[in-house]
């Protein structure tokens, strides 16, 4: 299973870095976020309570690198499969599972570049996060990512179409960016989304994040946005993993 996974993790991480302008592009949207809005939010960052408002919002913008990144990776398993990759890689003696967590391998990879280059942007802006609560921030993003890259190649290997793929994942991002409070803590908001938001998993990871970056490894929220993040990361790789056997 190892020497397999291995197999597929270095061919697709020599199809990534032939085309580095992937990861950069998926890089782009959270710097501009980070350069453009993050400035206007110091006076929020007061009213929640928050010193610095780069502490309050970088860990909104990694879990939109981990939810939106990694769930249009599919994409390039309907192209693999349009090109007969698949097809070759099922007439192999590996295991169905290694052609998925290859796969997981490049993109979580390709997730912590990004992650890395975003913080040490933020540090630069004047972000004051320390550095051992900070890791365990990086940890519960890169689950999240995880289970939404397994997700993507999930539906793409039973979608098959470019056209499917696209609206099935826009139907599905859109209440993560509406109710989990990437951009701003939904704490703001009235009690019925309060209430509602409370019922969507990414947004109490989006608060253990925070709460991580805050130094607070304390509270309850940490507990409970680090049990979603494995939680979901688990489902991902099952779901992902039973799809890869059932299609490929």
């Amino acid at each position: 299973m190892l020497h397999d996974t291995m197999v597929v993790f270095r061919r697709q991480m020599r199809m990534t870095l032939r085309s580095p302008a992937m990861v950069l592009t998926g890089l782009l949207q959270p710097v501009l976020y980070l350069v453009l809005f993050a400035p206007l939010l110091r006076s929020v960052a007061a009213q929640v309570g928050s010193a610095n408002q780069y502490t309050l919002f970088v860990p909104g913008l990694l879990v939109q690198l981990a939810v939106f990144g990694a769930a249009f990776t599919g994409y390039g398993v309907i192209g693999e499969w349009r090109d007969g990759v698949i097809e070759g890689e099922r007439v192999t003696p590996a295991p169905r599972a290694a052609l998925l967590l290859g796969r997981l391998g490049r993109d979580l990879v390709q997730l912590l570049v990004q992650v890395v280059v975003l913080i040490a942007l933020a540090y630069a802006f004047g972000m004051d996060a320390p550095l051992p609560e900070l890791f365990v921030g990086v940890v519960i993003t890169l689950l999240l990512g995880v289970a939404c890259a397994a997700t993507s190649n999930a539906i793409a290997l039973s979608a098959k179409d470019e056209r499917v793929m696209g609206s099935v994942v826009n139907t599905l991002l859109m209440p993560v960016i509406l109710l989990s409070g990437i951009l701003l803590p939904v704490g703001l908001g009235p009690h019925w989304l309060r209430v509602t938001a409370g019922l969507m998993p990414v947004k109490h990871v989006v608060d253990a994040v925070r709460s991580c970056f805050a130094g607070d490894l304390s509270t309850s929220g940490v507990l409970w946005g680090s049990g979603w993040a494995l939680l979901l990361c688990l489902l991902g790789v099952w779901f992902g993993t039973r799809t890869f056997r059932a299609e490929a």
